[in-house]
């Protein structure tokens, strides 16, 4: 069984920087997309970055420049600079079978993360 356990989160001021890890543990698909997901109260979640094991990552296009993925065989960091209050949420890390897909927001419906974390909270103040 696979589980994924996020860290970093915290509170940031405005400006600042976090990074955020999510490490898996157990047996890993020998092919793996882990991905990034992050959640407001009321809002949809937002798909943030993935990485797969082939070396394919992909970023929402409204975050590149500011979020930065890297990951090695079982762990997926999450380096976020330029923090504004827009970024506070929940930041979730997905575990996917194979390829990550094209885009990551939107997903793909035909897509799907089974593995999830159970998530860290991101705050940023202003």
């Amino acid at each position: 069984q696979i589980q994924l356990v996020e860290s970093g989160g915290g509170s940031v001021q405005s400006g600042g920087s976090l990074r955020l890890t999510c490490e898996s543990h157990g047996y890993i698909y020998r092919r793996n997309c882990l991905a990034w997901f992050r959640e407001v109260p009321g809002k949809e979640r937002e798909g943030v970055a993935a990485a797969d094991t082939d070396g394919k990552i992909t970023y929402a296009e409204s975050l590149k420049g500011r979020f930065t993925i890297s990951r090695d065989w079982s762990t997926a960091s999450l380096q976020m600079n330029s923090l504004t209050p827009e970024d506070t949420a929940r930041y979730y890390c997905a575990m996917g079978e194979g390829w990550c897909p094209r885009s990551i927001t939107p997903l793909p419906s035909y897509y799907e993360f089974p593995l999830w974390g159970q998530g860290t909270q991101v705050t940023v103040t202003s």
